[in-house]
């Protein structure tokens, strides 16, 4: 409020466009409720107080080449369904295009626009018997581009299969939960069904596009049709039903303790395969160097043409640099082709194995083992006392060293 007490009406542009998209949406969503829960009369010849239309009007849709085999046999069925409404339609080859335009017996004056969406529908691969429904007064159809969503062609690829799910199972979810029919062809998304089906698969498919996967949606759906047989919460407020997706960014204390988590589990590890490691060990193994700060910017990286001068290879003709590129490929080439020769040479090396003993080396065993018996059992009693004298000091020396 400002001193004179009139309301402060802020001028930032963001917030203005932000309310006023927000305002457009409720609008919107109020409309369609109150349009969904009217009773939709089909428009009759005797509807038309004013006869017949004064004016001709006309739509002109292109279609691609691989269409035009089948758009070729299913013709008549369009002109047929066209004729019960007084619209007439050419299907032009040369050009590759289809055409709509009222006749003098055309009743309805909104029928024209509905022949041509069924004319869009069917050159983004509709069938034709499913093309034919949007003639209905209760549904509608939209064409939702998702081509320019994305600019990497894989991540598009990827985001749009998304729609479609494992065998088809997302896309058959949102039908159900929509009343609508959905195809996904090329770089657009066909949708028929109810006007307010059609903002909810809208939402979805863009969503998908940045990276929202549809589950989250969908689930949305589910609830909201479970709460819609409830007639007590027909006037409340469902917010507090519905589910809250938002990004959960972890505070310090949370990734500290992950961290501690994750070095516990390598110390286990570590343990178990007979490894001794200190907790302070991992720490410094996993620790990230500080870096020095200094408010000097980093030294300028030489250039491309910079290095070359200083290698003399800026002076050398197209020819010369051409045979230099050319020998240094050999040289890499000889290189890997060595490299995996050795690695193929290393399966055909014998391993070392131990010869078994030959039978005079057994017999010359045999022979040093009964004379040394011999000259033991010959020794006087004195020497061998000696000897084991001489070993008990020897081996308690060892263990006082020890």
């Amino acid at each position: 409020m400002s001193d004179g007490g009139e309301p402060t009406v802020s001028k930032n542009k963001q917030h203005r466009k932000e309310k006023l998209s927000a305002c457009l949406d409720s609008d919107w969503d109020f409309t369609i409720t109150q349009c969904c829960s009217w009773k939709i009369d089909p428009f009759q010849p005797s509807d038309n107080k004013g006869g017949t239309l004064t004016e001709e009007s006309s739509f002109a849709t292109l279609f691609p080449k691989y269409r035009e085999k089948y758009l070729r046999e299913i013709w008549g069925a369009v002109t047929k369904a066209l004729d019960a409404h007084g619209v007439a339609c050419t299907l032009d080859l040369v050009h590759g295009s289809m055409s709509v335009r009222t006749t003098r017996k055309t009743y309805d004056p909104y029928i024209v626009l509905k022949a041509r969406d069924m004319m869009k529908l069917m050159a983004r691969g509709v069938a034709v018997n499913q093309a034919v429904k949007v003639l209905q007064d209760d549904t509608s159809c939209d064409i939702i581009k998702i081509g320019n969503l994305v600019r990497n062609k894989e991540r598009f690829v990827k985001r749009r299969q998304r729609i479609i799910g494992p065998d088809g199972s997302t896309l058959k979810a949102i039908e159900l939960l929509t009343n609508c029919y959905v195809l996904v062809q090329g770089n657009t998304v066909s949708v028929m069904g109810p006007h307010r089906s059609l903002k909810e698969v809208r939402r979805i498919v863009l969503d998908c596009m940045k990276n929202i996967h549809p589950i989250y949606r969908i689930k949305e759906l589910m609830i909201r049709r479970e709460l819609a047989k409830d007639p007590k919460l027909a006037n409340e407020s469902w917010d507090r039903f519905l589910p809250q997706f938002r990004k959960r960014h972890l505070k310090t204390s949370e990734k500290t303790a992950k961290k501690i988590e994750k070095i516990e589990q390598k110390l286990e590890a570590r343990k178990a395969a007979g490894l001794e490691t200190t907790k302070e060990e991992l720490l410094r193994e996993t620790a990230t160097k500080k870096k020095v700060y200094t408010p000097f910017p980093p030294a300028q990286q030489p250039r491309k043409i910079d290095l070359q001068l200083e290698s003399g290879e800026y002076f050398l003709k197209a020819s010369e640099k051409a045979a230099r590129e050319a020998e240094k490929k050999k040289q890499k080439q000889a290189e890997t082709t060595e490299k995996r020769r050795a690695e193929r040479a290393e399966a055909f090396v014998a391993p070392t194995e131990q010869a078994e003993p030959t039978v005079e080396e057994k017999r010359r065993k045999k022979k040093r083992a009964a004379m040394e018996s011999e000259m033991d059992a010959e020794e006087p009693e004195g020497l061998e006392k000696s000897k084991k004298k001489k070993r008990r000091v020897k081996e308690g020396e060892e263990d006082s060293g020890s």
